[in-house]
């Protein structure tokens, strides 16, 4: 016998479930295209889940290089499969250049943004501000009595022999940064890459043990022995330290290289509103003190706070050693980039 009170409960449930169906089918998806492992890593564990849950939306990250990141993006120009893209600055340019990247909403956020992160037009800023330098095997170093690197040219000293490893120019941004300060230390420039090319394989290249696509090999080959010093971050080394691998960061007497992960909302995406909420809140403090305390992600927003006095002691040295370093001629550099991939690949990896 169905009474008033098993009536009222049953309708109360099925509103409830319908209720519920409903939430759930408005939760929405935004697909982030991303480097994967820390940066991964730190965006989906302690960045994104504040968003999602006040704007109930899932945020997917998509992993890859920024190579990787900018062929998605072409190949799904007239309909993107991603909302926004992290890219390193110069291939971020390129993305530009392409059309790929709508302009950013003015916020208070992008307001407080250093404006050396501001790219042209507003059309993409730095999410982390980093550099490039070097960096080497702590233990090896130590047990071989050698002195901390100084200069880009270390990688050619003899003592190195099999002992460097080189991420490739023609996929790496670490790789390139590397061979272009190698070509400016040759009396070369981004417009004139004749020195670096002549020069490269009886000096640094004598050293390599390994050309590598990405860095994600370092960690294994500083624990085997393998590397002594190769091109990196100082984000990266703070990173592969804090799981027990020996490594310092050296800045070279010759600079550094600024190396900026930029984002865009990118063009015509499925989701313009809630993408640019997303950009703006990645810009914030409050989302960028977070990167920096999770992932060693240096803010590019001056807002934002170290929550220890080990991450201001990073903050502090990264500003020190920014004092040196170098901004490539990116114009240069994308004008000729597929020319130089094909020569590296053919006269360096070969």
């Amino acid at each position: 016998m169905i009474t008033r009170r098993t009536a009222l409960a049953g309708t109360v449930a099925a509103l409830a479930l319908t209720a519920a169906g409903s939430a759930f089918a408005q939760t929405k998806t935004l697909y982030v295209g991303m480097n994967g492992g820390n940066f991964e890593r730190t965006f989906t564990q302690a960045v994104f889940p504040e968003f999602e849950k006040a704007n109930n939306v899932k945020i997917v990250v998509v992993p890859g290089t920024s190579s990787d990141i900018l062929a998605k993006a072409t190949a799904a120009k007239d309909k993107p499969q991603m909302h926004i893209m992290f890219l390193d600055d110069g291939v971020m340019v390129r993305a530009i250049g392409a059309g790929l990247c709508e302009k950013l909403k003015e916020s208070p956020e992008l307001g407080q943004v250093d404006k050396g992160a501001r790219m042209k037009d507003d059309m993409a800023v730095g999410i982390d501000m980093g550099m490039t330098g070097l960096a080497y095997n702590k233990k090896m170093f130590d047990e071989k009595g050698w002195a901390a690197p100084t200069s880009w040219m270390d990688l050619a000293d003899p003592k190195f022999k099999d002992k460097v490893v080189f991420q490739s120019a023609s996929a790496s941004s670490f790789g390139l940064h590397a061979f272009l300060m190698f070509n400016r230390i040759q009396g070369g420039t981004e417009a004139n890459v004749e020195p670096g090319f002549g020069k490269f394989r009886d000096t640094i290249g004598k050293n390599v043990l390994e050309f590598i696509p990405n860095s994600a090999k370092i960690s294994e080959m500083v624990q085997t022995g393998e590397a002594a010093i190769f091109p990196l971050t100082p984000t990266a080394v703070a990173t592969l330290k804090e799981k027990g691998i020996p490594v310092e960061y050296a800045q070279p007497k010759e600079g550094s290289v600024v190396l900026m992960v930029a984002q865009c909302v990118i063009a015509n995406n499925s989701e313009q509103e809630l993408a640019q909420k997303l950009a703006t809140y990645l810009l914030s403090p409050e989302a960028q003190s977070k990167a920096l305390a999770a992932g060693n992600v240096v803010p590019s927003n001056p807002k934002a706070k170290a929550e220890t006095g080990e991450a201001e002691k990073k903050l502090e040295a990264f500003h020190a050693n920014m004092k040196t370093a170098v901004v490539l001629d990116w114009d240069a550099i994308n004008a000729k980039r597929p020319e130089w991939n094909s020569r590296w690949n053919k006269m360096i990896e070969r």
